[in-house]
């Protein structure tokens, strides 16, 4: 069984949020689009979402918070992905180094790690804690244990850290394994005076790069030089983004969230079972609209 919605996008990857907390209070952040939630789900009902995610052919389960490594079960809800499917998981970081191992053990892949400055002063200035040495751990710990490639997210601001993008670069190509992502602030940074639009970075890259390979997912390039692999990542206003999307996300009070940008049509699937739980996700993909068209 194939869920596609009514613009022909199949869905195929699952995002779940398994915690709004965090250690961190980056100044950007979205918290994946969730407004105050008061209960989380548990480990039993991420582990049925996932097995009905498996029954409509969905081939990758994307974790997320908050940061999702301040759940104590963690290691146990991934080794419930079901078996085909795979596992990665987004982070700040800061608490990875100790439990990489034990992640890749119970099944993860991979995981994205945000990275917003080299330079410690700055990091905690946008972080609001001084934890940068955590997460350069973290990374190394990670590429240890093979959950890589590592994709280190880098949302830019103007002002802030822009002047490290040559930085940034070089970092990725002196660490194998590293794929490096320059990510636009969401809409609501969009009359910030740090608010940086990213298409003079990605055409100088486009001249610059000794390959550009086109993804398949959001038809994002990738660019490859100095050893480093980049990608710009751009979410608003970007109508290809919206065209090729592949995700259905879930809230960590357990709602089934179409869209990122939209909180109005959250479908309430706490609980469920089986077949109920499998029409919950018919309706959700059936709300699915491109919000950028």
């Amino acid at each position: 069984m194939i869920l596609k919605d009514s613009y022909g996008r199949q869905v195929t990857n699952l995002r779940i949020s398994l915690t709004p907390k965090c250690n961190l209070n980056c100044m950007y952040c979205h918290a994946e689009g969730e407004v105050d939630p008061k209960v989380l789900m548990s480990a039993e009902d991420i582990g049925e979402i996932m097995r009905v995610g498996k029954r409509f052919e969905m081939r990758s389960i994307k974790f997320t918070g908050g940061e999702p490594l301040m759940r104590d079960d963690l290691v146990d809800i991934v080794s419930m992905v079901p078996e085909g499917m795979e596992a990665s998981l987004t982070t700040n970081g800061t608490l990875l180094e100790p439990i990489a191992q034990d992640l890749k053990d119970a099944g993860l892949s991979r995981v994205n790690i945000s990275l917003d400055s080299l330079q410690r002063e700055r990091y905690a200035s946008i972080a609001g804690h001084d934890m940068l040495s955590d997460v350069l751990a973290g990374i190394e710990a990670a590429i240890d244990a093979e959950l890589t490639p590592v994709k280190l997210n880098v949302v830019l601001m103007e002002g802030i850290n822009s002047d490290e993008i040559p930085d940034f670069i070089q970092f990725a190509g002196r660490h194998k394994h590293l794929i490096l992502q320059f990510i636009e602030l969401m809409d609501e940074f969009r009359e910030c005076p740090y608010h940086m639009e990213l298409t003079g970075l990605e055409d100088e890259l486009q001249r610059t790069a000794k390959a550009v390979v086109t993804r398949r997912m959001h038809h994002r390039k990738k660019y490859c030089l100095e050893g480093a692999e980049i990608e710009i990542v751009r979410p608003m206003h970007n109508t290809e983004f919206c065209a090729f999307c592949n995700r259905l996300r879930v809230t960590s009070d357990g709602c089934l969230k179409p869209c990122l940008m939209r909180n109005d049509n959250h479908i309430n699937v706490r609980g469920l079972r089986g077949e109920a739980l499998e029409e919950k996700f018919r309706e959700a993909v059936a709300l699915r609209r491109p919000y950028y068209c």
